[in-house]
């Protein structure tokens, strides 16, 4: 973690990234908070409702009484954007969690293993990956219909398959070191070699791999809620706002320059900071970078 900061510290544009990441973050857990604790009373108290709609005011352009606007209902464009943070960010996290973990046992499991386990695993992922990953998540999202939870399904089932191949090849090069030899031989289980030795040493793997992925997600999550099968409209996400922003391009562009705007500083500080991970984590890649 000093390790990370230091570094972090030495790159101004990665710190900024960073800076900017835990903003978004900041304004999700607000809304979350108000959302489901508070009757949107926080954000109503600082700027305007989110789902308060005034036919006078509707599609307004930035102005001090609305920053960014307004859309086709008179809600205002800001409030609808912090709290698409929420939406956006939470979808991103539980997919990139659930895929992760789903990834790293299958991978635990087939490289570990060895063997016809791990030729039938690494068969069905590289069916799965000779797809668009998009299309996957398209399928799957049209076949359990639009909704939260369906999409972040939709994203995790495009995903999965990456954490595995990554921990398989990680697992495949761990367990023939010589430490893993030695516990083998000192009478060591299987668990205890997988959770002591193998699995920490795959860690920094699965943080960069995370960290990148968040950019992915973000992008395919705002894809699948331009199209009509993220979540539903009244629960506002930059995607779904991009949607409706298409419509208004020419009398109203800030409902989809801004939204557009947001997911594009996210995805952008999410690959930075994946590389300052790689970085971190991976010495070597710093070294041929400095070459």
């Amino acid at each position: 973690m000093y390790r990370f900061f230091k570094t972090l510290c030495q790159n101004r544009l990665a710190l900024s990234a960073f800076l900017l990441v835990l903003l978004f973050t900041f304004f999700a857990l607000l809304s979350f908070i108000d959302m489901f604790f508070f009757n949107e009373k926080i954000i109503s108290s600082l700027l305007y409702s989110p789902s308060r709609m005034s036919v006078l005011e509707k599609l307004q352009p930035p102005s001090w009484k609305h920053i960014l606007g307004t859309d086709q209902l008179g809600r205002d464009l800001l409030a609808r954007i912090i709290y698409g943070s929420m939406v956006s960010l939470v979808v991103c996290i539980l997919a990139v969690g659930l895929s992760g973990i789903t990834g790293t046992v299958i991978g635990l499991i087939a490289g570990y293993s060895g063997g016809l386990i791990d030729d039938i695993v690494m068969r069905i992922v590289d069916i799965m990956l000779a797809f668009p990953g998009i299309i996957l998540a398209i399928a799957v999202a049209g076949f359990l219909g639009p909704g939260f939870f369906s999409i972040v399904l939709a994203l995790a089932v495009k995903s999965w398959v990456i954490y595995a191949r990554l921990i398989r090849s990680r697992v495949l090069e761990i367990k023939n070191q010589e430490y893993v030899r030695a516990a083998y031989a000192m009478g060591a289980g299987n668990a205890r070699i997988i959770f002591r030795h193998i699995l920490p040493n795959c860690i920094s793997t699965l943080i960069v791999q995370a960290a990148m992925d968040m950019g992915t997600i973000m992008i395919a999550e705002a894809g699948l809620s331009f199209i009509g099968l993220g979540p539903q409209p009244s629960l506002p996400s930059w995607g779904n706002m991009l949607s409706t922003g298409r419509n208004y391009i020419t009398n109203g562009w800030w409902l989809s320059v801004f939204p557009g705007l947001a997911i594009f500083l996210t995805v952008l500080c999410f690959n930075l900071i994946g590389d300052i991970l790689q970085e971190v984590f991976d010495p070597k890649l710093k070294n041929k970078k400095g070459e």
